[in-house]
């Protein structure tokens, strides 16, 4: 079977523009941790579809804005994250929990705002949802809801493994250089595993793959409803979470894992994948997380953001920094020969390029391929 994705679809501007608007704007993103942001003043910026944002804690009450002061557009809050009041560090506008000004320095002498244009200036405000202990953000001026984009049992399985999350988290960012589509094709595609990572994911455990000869023949045939309603519920199918059908080589035990509380003890390999840009796994059955945030930054450039965290602690203990940093140094080697052959393939790509051939077992990216190709070719919204 010839794949639906085009080399256009990788290197293109306008394409990138194009998902941008009808995608990446449109949908609920991952925005980052409540426990970042769990205390009065604290914030974290974000860099959303090419929009600044902060996310600021007033008093308890989490809100997210765009990161621009409406005066001369300097950044309001600045680094990852912090804590201060959401005040200008150009000329000292303050502002509200409403995005409204709460204080202009010298306003009557200098700048003689009547209190009506005061009262008009407001920061623009995003949609904000908490689902257990991750931050999603809209930037739609109608936001759909979120169960238009996850199901129930998606919200449910997420909402009950990030409570279960620890509060110590380490972060890391990657800038790669492939298309942010490479790196979803390859985490629906479970077959790379024993080819790309036969000396470290590869040796713990082998995945089984199985498709469902209905799939593939649906898979073949064009989307029957592009209302907006059809297309949201076409995208619901492409996020999923739970056990991964796979075998584990060996069973390891480590003396950090009598210190933490895990979401379900049970050994195996855990994923969370909520399209489009979201992937959260445990291979550890619930004892550590790692989060993979993918933000498209251009056609062939992408970051690549990472969260290290054990379950909750029991206790605190002295090691515990030391075992997040054992966990980014595998996830690195893991993580990194993933980049290095989707760097790889980005490299070969050009718009006279041969199109892929596919086989049955990629039935998932076939179905997501149908939906992209029919949103970027056609005016239907989701």
């Amino acid at each position: 079977m010839q794949s639906r994705m085009l080399p256009k679809y990788y290197l293109s501007q306008e394409i990138f523009d194009r998902e941008q608007a009808k995608i990446f704007r449109k949908v609920w993103l991952f925005a980052g941790l409540s426990s970042l942001v769990s205390e009065n003043n604290a914030f974290i910026t974000r860099k959303i579809a090419g929009i600044p944002v902060v996310i600021q804690n007033f008093k308890g009450e989490l809100k997210a804005f765009e990161n621009v002061c409406l005066h001369r557009s300097a950044p309001l809050q600045q680094g990852f994250c912090g804590r201060r009041a959401l005040v200008c560090p150009y000329h000292a506008w303050s502002y509200d929990e409403n995005g409204s000004i709460k204080h202009i320095p010298d306003c009557d002498a200098l700048y003689r705002f009547s209190d009506a244009e005061k009262q008009s200036l407001k920061l623009r405000e995003f949609g904000l949802k908490q689902v257990g202990t991750l931050l999603f953000i809209n930037l739609s001026d109608d936001p759909m809801p979120l169960e238009a984009q996850f199901s129930p049992k998606f919200i449910e399985l997420l909402t009950d493994s990030s409570n279960q999350y620890d509060t110590e988290v380490m972060v890391t960012t990657w800038h790669a250089k492939f298309n942010w589509k490479l790196v979803y094709e390859n985490l629906r595609d479970l077959n790379h595993v024993r080819y790309i990572h036969p000396k470290s994911l590869g040796q713990a455990l082998k995945f089984q793959k199985h498709e469902s000869d209905i799939f593939v023949d649906e898979a073949a045939d064009p989307l029957a409803d592009l209302s907006p309603q059809g297309l949201r519920t076409e995208m619901r199918r492409f996020s999923h979470a739970g056990a991964e059908d796979a075998e584990y080589a060996q069973s390891r035990q480590y003396a950090w894992m009598s210190m933490v509380e895990p979401w379900q003890g049970v050994h195996g390999y855990y994923n969370w994948l909520a399209y489009p840009n979201l992937h959260i796994a445990s291979g550890t059955g619930g004892y550590s997380f790692s989060i993979e945030n993918h933000i498209p930054v251009s056609p062939g450039e992408t970051d690549v953001e990472i969260y290290y965290f054990t379950a909750k602690k029991k206790q605190a203990y002295a090691t515990s920094h030391q075992v997040l940093l054992t966990h980014m140094h595998y996830s690195k080697k893991v993580v990194g020969e993933d980049i290095a052959i989707l760097e790889a393939v980005q490299s070969t790509l050009h718009h006279h390029a041969s199109i892929p051939r596919q086989g049955a077992y990629e039935t998932q990216n076939r179905l997501v391929e149908r939906w992209y190709t029919t949103l970027m070719e056609t005016d239907h919204e989701i």
